[in-house]
């Protein structure tokens, strides 16, 4: 209400310097007008015809013009500084903070020790949490021997949705599993500036370049917080692949014998503890991520919560308001006198 004029301040106050030097600008250009028009009249004109043409303005009303100008050059800063008086409290829930999910597609991801194996079994309960959640923009890398941004965080549930279920054993053409690396390209999607960096890990554990607990320390000095979950169990199984017949076939080593994929907990364990975040196995319906949904939501302000900002009332309307009248005051004072007013120069 313009009533309240409580907290009166300035949002830009950067501006002011303009409501300053704009009037002394404007004032310098009369000045400058005035001494060249008087140059003109001297070169032009006789002296006593010069001395009519001065008669026929009004140097008061000239004066009143040049003053509304001044003020209407300084409303222009007042409008541009933005004040604001009063108080207004808007309640706004809270968007919930950035996630970057990190999914393992190696082939021992193919591994059945968990339905229908454990990359699906990963993707279901990625997707269950990404429903559950109430706001914030979510992420995803999927790794294997490489790791690539296969969805930078967005607000798009759809579009995050559409590049998790894209995600196979072929989305990264190179073999092998490289949590460092993959860690590292989750790290770079998130924002420099967030005031928390979480990392979701879903994987196996089974680390082939032993890099993944060294690059978490690394993070860990930038404030990341890795989460791990770990898919799959440990008594393992074998990995079935479908070879270029189309046919399944079993994985096996260069002896010839089954290759059995076994979950690895300590080295996920280990991650998680170096960044100061939570290792939980994934669970039958995705327990593993509950836990990690009731975690964040404990430590930050969680997503949806309620808050109360207080803000100022915007007011510059005001000066605008006035710098329209000052303009339009200026157009209709006029300054010539009325030709009777005048009196003709002496002969």
């Amino acid at each position: 209400m313009m009533g309240d004029f409580t907290h009166p301040h300035f949002a830009e106050p950067r501006w002011l310097w303009l409501a300053v030097l704009a009037p002394l600008g404007v004032l310098a250009l009369h000045r400058y007008a005035a001494w060249q028009r008087g140059r003109q009249w001297a070169r032009f004109a006789p002296a006593a015809a010069a001395g009519a043409l001065a008669a026929a303005h009004r140097r008061g009303r000239r004066g009143l013009k040049e003053a509304l100008l001044l003020l209407a050059a300084a409303a222009v800063g007042l409008a541009l500084a933005r004040p604001q008086w009063g108080e207004t409290a808007d309640t706004t829930r809270a968007l919930g903070e950035d996630l970057m999910f990190v999914l393992d597609c190696s082939r021992s991801m193919l591994a059945a020790d968990v339905a229908p194996d454990r990359l699906g079994r990963a993707k279901f309960a990625i997707l269950d949490y990404v429903q559950r959640q109430a706001g914030g923009r979510v992420g995803l890398v999927a790794f294997a021997g490489d790791a690539f941004l296969q969805c930078p965080l967005t607000f798009d549930y759809d579009a995050f949705r559409e590049a998790l279920l894209a995600v196979d054993e072929h989305t990264i053409p190179v073999g092998g599993t490289d949590l460092g690396r993959a860690l590292d390209e989750a790290a770079l999607g998130l924002e420099k500036n967030a005031r928390r960096k979480s990392i979701i890990l879903l994987t196996d554990g089974e680390d082939l370049e032993n890099a993944g607990v060294t690059k978490a320390k690394a993070l860990a000095e930038k404030g990341v917080v890795v989460y791990a979950i770990g898919v799959g169990t440990a008594a393992g199984s074998i990995i079935r692949v479908t070879n270029e017949q189309g046919f399944p076939e079993t994985v096996r080593d260069p002896a010839g014998q089954e290759v059995r994929s076994r979950l690895d907990e300590p080295t996920l364990a280990a991650i998680a503890q170096a960044t100061h975040g939570s290792y939980h196995p994934l669970g039958a319906v995705g327990e593993g991520l509950a836990a990690v949904r009731r975690q964040i939501a404990v430590g930050g302000e969680g997503a949806g919560a309620a808050r109360e900002r207080k803000s100022g009332v915007e007011r510059f309307h005001v000066p605008v308001a006035a710098l329209v009248v000052l303009l339009v005051v200026e157009s209709l004072v006029g300054t010539r006198r009325k030709v009777r007013q005048i009196e003709a120069p002496a002969t």
